[in-house]
């Protein structure tokens, strides 16, 4: 009788490709007139979460990111999808540290944002 084969210890695969698909997605380019998307915009955002969660020092990497963000905002389209998906974050982290510290971030990497993150900024008024 043949012995039964050992159960598989290895990780399931899923959990990476779902990563892997993401960054592709984050990575593909954008179709001509398409608007940045929500997880472009918080893949780009991520490495401000520890400061954004804990205070402290805030990431050269966070500061790059945003950056990135305003330099590849060059519509009005970009601009307001890049506002909606900021004040989706804000509505979520209203009446707490989080949303002040996140509204410091621009000038505390010296750039600045044409309004202030808000859960009630109107996104339709940037140009």
């Amino acid at each position: 009788m043949a012995a039964a084969a050992a159960p598989s210890r290895r990780a399931p695969a899923l959990p990476l490709v779902a990563t892997a698909l993401a960054l592709a997605l984050a990575l593909a380019p954008r179709p001509a007139g398409a608007a940045l998307s929500c997880s472009t915009v918080y893949n780009t955002l991520m490495p401000c979460l520890g400061y954004v969660q804990s205070g402290g020092a805030v990431p050269r990497a966070c500061c790059s990111g945003i950056q990135s963000l305003l330099s590849e905002a060059r519509t009005t389209p970009d601009r307001r999808a890049i506002c909606t998906c900021l004040k989706n974050v804000a509505a979520g982290a209203a009446g707490g540290p989080y949303i002040s510290r996140a509204a410091g971030l621009p000038g505390r990497c010296g750039v600045s944002l044409p309004y202030k993150l808000s859960p009630n900024i109107n996104c339709n008024s940037i140009n």
